[in-house]
């Protein structure tokens, strides 16, 4: 028996440290690293059987070519590695010699690693001189709000949330996403703090902290502005602090003092009450730490709500505390050596168009007569880490998209997909138990490293050995497409973290970076004043407001309306996105098939009882699926739990059936929880 170190390939955001244990060259059981300060010995549900994903029956293991129609019907045959390449290599060329931007990579966070993600890949794409994919459908407003608030995703060290005395978890079910902060959570709930979770839903989070605040989605600005209010109204702000370190304060209380405790009320569906002892609890705890996670970035107004909640640490000066402060992401820790990793140095024509990942079912529409620089006609698409057709907003559009006849599409996958059933060929990829990879977190401050503890299965091959074949096949013939993985593994940080000795890094499995215990305590920040900036000057200069503000979301709750029911499509807990949705080991008894949660209130109004089969819908689509009747959603919301995949849809669609395109408010993010539709009850159960 051996013991295989590796990390998760998923950031969500706890990037665990893993131990595989491999007998006779087959992978027995992963279990986390209990060396690993982080991880302590302690998996999901979802990685601790990552086995079953590695070694599922409907593992894709050889390359495969579509014989017939595009679809969830599509039927492939068995090809070899090298007519797949050579057949690749040749539709890439025919097209490139016309206009290379009519050739588009798609990806994402299929997995997180920095050699498997993007290195290999973006040299090829860079040489080719593609389009380039706009990577937004996670974080792009949060990162954004960050960056002109703070001037760069960086907050407190997760470990320092133990400590503090009172913790508002703001739209985050840590206990399914972020297990291990819980972990730093209970124990200062041990000690005495007490926790507040706000979220829509009564989450597995919400049900386990002290206080539960069920906001009405997309109003976080709102009830932020009356807590500034209350903190002024108390005293409680930092006058010290505000006038050193921060820029703007005036001008953000101004506007915060428009924002009573009724006005909130009334938008965020809150208490007065609940919103006035919210406050207190804010004004009168130290150290006071707000955790809180991208669901919140996910409206029209998605970037301005991050700005305004990590505004609050700053007017009570709460950074001076280590256990004092915020964290939505520590990013920004990370120095990885872009340049190297992906040479963009290696398109040497004029710079390509842009396609925006969370609008690729527009993109994917845009007819060859309408090509221009800003609009490219799409003819070619090589998606790897990820599952457009499933994942993406308004995935009939995007469906329709992939199902154009003029359309080549290459898949890289482990299994087959809504997407898969798209492409033109499929080619096998490796788990992460099969390949090199180094990897950060936004959650934690920790390198790690992933050392391939089998062999790959099958025919699988690693993405960064199928973009390097290609790039032989197209002649690219640039000493970096030689690259091996070990030696990409170390190009990530070899320059940007000299102190960090690789060797150690094998053996031992990570790196903690050396990060100050409350690094905006003397301010410091990363703006370009180098204050907290309540006011932002770049966000004037590009014509938007400088400071933060409520902006409505597109689909607002309204009883009257059409569509009366606002929808929030949050990770069902045994989900990560699509990625775990096929794999049996790991469903539960209200897992097994689709649905949405429902107030009971809301479900009577329209004849629906436990289990009843309905219709979601609205003018974008239709879905139908299973209800649960439930106190955890608030009246006027439903909760759609994903991302399940279309084909597995009772009427071959998917939550993303009725989510829009239209983006947030700056960082050109998705808007999948700013959403209106109906419920109606179907004739069968």
């Amino acid at each position: 028996m051996q013991q295989i170190i590796g990390a998760c390939p998923h950031d969500c955001p706890d990037t665990c440290s893993i131990l595989t244990e491999v007998e006779g060259g087959r992978a027995i059981k992963v279990r986390g690293n209990p060396a690993h300060p982080q991880t302590a010995g302690v998996l999901c549900n979802k990685v601790s059987k990552y086995t079953n994903r590695t070694y599922a029956s409907d593992r894709l293991l050889q390359p495969l070519k579509r014989i017939g129609p595009k679809g969830p019907n599509a039927k492939f045959e068995s090809v070899s590695w090298e007519q797949a390449i050579s057949d690749i290599a040749e539709k890439l060329k025919a097209i490139s010699r016309v206009d290379p931007t009519h050739i588009l990579p798609y990806s994402y966070a299929g997995t997180m690693g920095k050699v498997q993600g993007e290195s290999i890949s973006s040299r090829f794409f860079n040489k080719l001189g593609a389009t380039q994919l706009e990577r937004t459908i996670c974080s792009s407003a949060g990162t954004q709000a960050l960056n002109y608030s703070m001037g760069g995703k960086v907050g407190m060290k997760v470990e320092q949330f133990a400590n503090s005395k009172l913790i508002i978890i703001w739209g985050s079910n840590s206990i399914t996403s972020n297990l291990h902060f819980w972990r730093y959570a209970n124990q200062a709930k041990a000690n005495g703090a007490k926790l507040i979770c706000i979220d829509p839903r009564r989450t597995e989070t919400a049900e386990k902290c002290d206080v539960h605040l069920s906001i009405v989605p997309g109003t976080d600005a709102a009830l932020v502005f009356a807590i500034i209010r209350e903190l002024v109204l108390k005293n409680a702000v930092d006058l010290d602090y505000l006038e050193k370190y921060t820029l703007g304060w005036d001008l953000l209380k101004e506007r915060a003092m428009q924002w009573t405790l009724d006005k909130a009320s009334k938008v965020c569906g809150l208490t007065e009450l609940e919103i006035s002892n919210l406050a207190h609890d804010y004004a009168t705890t130290k150290p006071a730490a707000i955790r809180l996670n991208y669901g919140i970035q996910r409206s029209k107004g998605g970037g301005n709500a991050v700005r305004a909640i990590v505004s609050l640490p700053a007017i009570i000066g709460a950074w001076r505390s280590p256990a004092g402060g915020a964290l939505l992401a520590n990013s920004g820790r990370f120095p990885t050596d872009i340049q190297t990793l992906q040479r963009p140095d290696l398109l040497t024509g004029p710079t390509p168009p842009t396609v925006n990942m969370s609008t690729i079912g527009q993109a994917l529409h845009v007819k060859s007569h309408q090509h221009s620089h800003s609009t490219p006609h799409i003819k070619a698409v090589i998606v790897y880490n990820s599952n457009p057709v499933a994942v993406a907003p308004d995935s009939s559009k995007v469906a329709s998209g992939f199902a154009r006849s003029d359309l080549f599409t290459v898949v890289l996958e482990h299994f087959q997909t809504d997407t898969a059933d798209y492409a033109d060929y499929v080619l096998p990829a490796t788990t992460q138990l099969e390949h090199w990879d180094i990897h950060s977190s936004y959650g934690h401050t920790d390198v790690l490293i992933n050392k391939p503890a089998i062999s790959p299965v099958g025919q699988c091959k690693p993405n960064t050995q199928i973009f390097r074949e290609l790039a032989q096949a197209l002649g690219f013939d640039d000493p970096c497409f030689k690259d091996d993985d070990q030696a990409l593994c170390r190009q990530a940080f070899e320059k940007t973290l000299p102190r960090m000795s690789f060797e150690t890094l094998l053996n031992k499995g990570y790196y903690e970076l050396d990060v100050p215990d409350a690094p905006y305590a003397s301010g410091n920040f990363g703006t370009p004043s180098k204050r907290f900036e309540f006011y932002s000057e770049r966000l004037a200069e590009l014509g938007l407001d400088p400071l933060p503000t409520y902006i409505p979301n597109y689909e607002p709750a309204n009883p009257g309306a059409k569509y009366p029911l606002a929808m929030i499509s949050p990770p069902a807990r045994n989900f990560l996105n699509s990625s775990f949705v096929n794999v049996d080991a790991i469903h539960t008894s209200t897992s097994k098939s689709p649905y949405i949660e429902i107030h009971p209130k809301d479900a009577k109004e329209r004849g629906v009882e436990m289990d009843s089969m309905v219709e979601v819908f609205n003018e974008r689509g239709s879905y139908h699926c299973k209800v649960e009747i439930t106190q955890r959603t608030r009246p006027g919301l439903i909760v759609g739990l994903g991302i399940w995949w279309r084909k597995q849809g009772l009427n071959g669609t998917n939550i993303n059936e009725l989510t829009s395109q239209e983006l947030t408010d700056f960082g050109n993010g998705p808007t999948f929880y700013d959403c209106s539709v109906q419920v109606r009850l179907l004739n069968s159960k």
